[in-house]
């Protein structure tokens, strides 16, 4: 029997810390559906008089639905990418599958930065910050096509470069916010120094956890002299191979990221959604 065949053949027991980390991130994920729902409720019961006709509200209600949806699935069947490794043995699980949404999911995030950025830019008049805002996207796009490279070919110097891109794009992101301190005060500069700080502890954990565990393995994949797959040979890879592994060993490196990534991220997808609702209602200063 093979060790694929084993891997697949295993059952994820309620002892293994794996299955209650799968069912924390599953309950989050929970919380964030029920969060989303309670903000397009909240938002469609406004008088029609509050929102502008124009205001994008609906976009930015679907841009926060891309990304907590897309989370969700991914949090529920869990993967990773240049591994093939999975909790759950279905053809969802596959990465061409997952990657798919994710890909989804992370542009649409991006594109929620990029309009509530060139709001505020234009509501204050910095122009520092509504250029930054037109760079967002694109930089992501390029990320994106870094991300399909390593997973097609396995190899995770892609994977280096694209959380090298978000970190660079949300450093900028940073600098935008603190040109927009000095022209607001009360609840609005509280929230926009409490953006700050998470992305700094974004920051900080990209370049001290994330790209370095990127490049170490990069690094010992062509020390062992490991093979790159061709981009079409791994095009079918991720459609047709996954392993299904419940080794904690195998998923160590992958939680603190996921955890994180499937939580604190989505929930300032939906802050983005709140902060771009009001200020479309005139509830922000102006």
């Amino acid at each position: 029997m093979s060790l694929e065949w084993q891997a697949r053949s295993g059952s994820l027991a309620w002892s293994n810390p794996l299955a209650r980390w799968w069912g924390l991130l599953t309950l989050v994920s929970g919380a964030n559906i029920a969060a989303w729902f309670l903000l397009y409720h909240q938002i469609q019961d406004w008088p029609a008089a509050r929102l502008d006709s124009t205001s994008g509200v609906e976009l930015m209600l679907f841009l926060c639905a891309a990304y907590v949806f897309g989370c969700a699935f991914r949090s529920l069947l869990p993967r990773a990418d240049v591994q093939r490794i999975c909790l759950f043995d279905t053809w969802l699980s596959s990465v061409a599958v997952g990657r798919s949404v994710a890909t989804v999911a992370e542009i649409c995030f991006a594109v929620q930065w990029a309009i509530v950025l060139y709001q505020l830019g234009t509501l204050t008049g910095a122009d520092t910050t509504r250029n930054i805002a037109w760079a967002v996207t694109p930089l992501i796009l390029i990320a994106e096509c870094f991300s399909w490279y390593a997973v097609l070919t396995t190899n995770y110097l892609g994977n280096a470069i694209e959380n090298s891109i978000w970190a660079v794009t949300f450093f900028a992101i940073g600098i935008g916010l603190c040109r927009l301190l000095p022209d607001f005060d009360g609840p609005v500069r509280i929230a926009l120094a409490f953006a700050i700080v998470g992305i700094a502890g974004y920051l900080a954990f990209l370049m001290t956890v994330d790209v370095p565990m990127y490049l170490d393995r990069w690094r010992a994949k062509v020390a062992d002299g490991g093979k790159l797959l061709r981009p079409l040979e791994g095009l079918r890879d991720v459609s047709t191979r996954w392993v299904v592994t419940h080794d904690l060993a195998a998923w160590k490196d992958e939680m603190p990221w996921m955890s994180l990534y499937f939580s604190a991220a989505v929930w300032a997808s939906l802050a983005l959604c709140v902060f771009y609702a009001l200020d479309a209602a005139h509830a922000l200063p102006h």
